[in-house]
């Protein structure tokens, strides 16, 4: 199954929860382990920018939807929930996490089995995946372009499939 097209990327608010400095400490020690590793740095092109959508499976998909929009307020009509956020270091740039609900049979995630597929933004996901391929890293040959974004996959070593999605920068008028 492709994905539809999102129509337009429409806001709704997401709980973005503050950093406790332990927290920021415990990254920033992260961060020094992934430079001796030879993992990306904050700075080097192709990195994850965060969650661009969470996407999981459903045998009645159409009552899932119905729970979640009545209990939690995600009202996914069938394109999926648009939840807009800004980046804390760079707020002008917009980005969106989409939240839906697969049919039960979709062969969209496979070949994992998993019944969640996590999507991530990635800044610039040629680098991302050059580098992905010299670290030996799964990488499926299948991508696809879409007019609001470019999407490749990979697979974690327990054989999960991830999604990376780089969204198209819109064009200045």
């Amino acid at each position: 199954m492709l994905r539809k097209p999102m129509p337009v990327l429409s806001a709704l608010a997401v709980l973005l929860l503050p950093v406790c400095p332990a927290q920021q400490q415990a990254s920033t020690a992260a961060n020094a382990a992934s430079a001796k590793e030879g993992a990306a740095m904050p700075s080097e092109r192709g990195r994850i920018l965060g969650i661009g959508g969470i996407f999981f499976k459903s045998a009645n998909q159409q009552q899932t939807r119905e729970w979640y929009g009545k209990h939690l307020g995600l009202a996914d009509k069938g394109q999926g929930v648009m939840m807009s956020w800004r980046e804390k270091d760079n707020p002008e740039k917009e980005h969106v996490t989409v939240w839906t609900v697969f049919p039960g049979n979709t062969k969209y995630f496979e070949p994992s089995q998993a019944a969640f597929m996590v999507n991530y933004i990635v800044d610039d996901l040629d680098a991302l995946l050059e580098r992905l391929q010299k670290e030996g890293v799964k990488i499926d040959p299948k991508r696809q372009n879409e007019d609001y974004g470019r999407f490749a996959w990979i697979y974690d070593p327990d054989g999960n499939k991830i999604e990376l999605w780089q969204p198209l920068t819109p064009k200045k008028k």
